[in-house]
């Protein structure tokens, strides 16, 4: 089957996010209640005091809004890295479950895609051997959940995975320093980087200044720093037009 190219779709974000966020830094430091605060943050825009609680680092409070997005076009190499990160929730498309005998998706790395035409014929015709092999044990083991389950070893790291991924919003803002940085893997970068920028548009005041790490302070990656951190920060400047 074809190579597939990355889709990264909101599906949810925390309704009212900014005035429940802006509620519980309010409440830490009020001796209002609960309904009083209500009434208050309701009559009013809560962007630009939000942006002073996360510029001050009162992190906590924006915990209370998490955002679901699904994925499609990624790898296995991808969800690999992707499940490091923990504070998560992660359902992802089962090969156990989903059969692959009529042929599988998957990603061609840039850099194999640069070599031109032959390099990709060449990849291609490993892909559709590894497919005919997933096919002969899917054939020879049990059919159904059984054949599946023993054959999908076969299966390489190439092969497309779709997920539904919900992240709250200060675990965004760590996945961003790290994901968004120039020496993370070229895919999750990519993905991280259409995750911000649909972040950005849903609540800017808290991510309008995301993304890696040295777009508001020094590279936390020393001698093996990329060296761009003026043409990254000027691409963060810009990311969510």
């Amino acid at each position: 089957m074809p190579k597939v190219d990355l889709a990264v779709t909101l599906l949810s974000v925390t309704p009212k996010g900014e005035e429940l966020s802006a509620l519980a830094a309010r409440l830490c430091y009020s001796p209002d209640t609960v309904e009083e605060l209500k009434q208050k943050v309701s009559e009013r825009k809560q962007g630009a005091f939000l942006k002073g609680v996360v510029s001050s680092g009162h992190l906590s409070v924006i915990e209370h809004i998490s955002f679901s997005f699904g994925i499609e076009g990624v790898s296995r190499v991808l969800l690999a890295q992707l499940t490091r990160h923990r504070i998560a929730s992660y359902s992802v498309q089962s090969q156990r479950y989903v059969s692959l005998a009529d042929g599988f998706n998957y990603i061609i790395p840039p850099k194999i895609a640069a070599l031109g035409d032959y390099a990709v014929e060449e990849y291609e015709s490993q892909m559709a051997q590894i497919q005919s092999w997933y096919k002969s044990w899917q054939d020879r083991l049990e059919k159904g959940e059984g054949g599946n389950e023993d054959a999908r070893f076969v299966l390489p790291n190439a092969c497309e995975t779709r997920l539904v991924l919900t992240m709250n919003a200060r675990e965004l803002l760590h996945f961003f320093k790290l994901r968004c940085c120039n020496r993370a893997q070229w895919e999750i970068h990519r993905m991280a980087d259409a995750m911000l920028k649909i972040c950005r548009q849903e609540i800017p005041a808290i991510f309008n200044n995301a993304g890696p790490s040295c777009i508001s302070g020094p590279c936390p990656e020393g001698s093996r720093t990329c060296g761009q951190i003026m043409q990254v920060r000027e691409k963060y400047k810009t990311i969510k037009d």
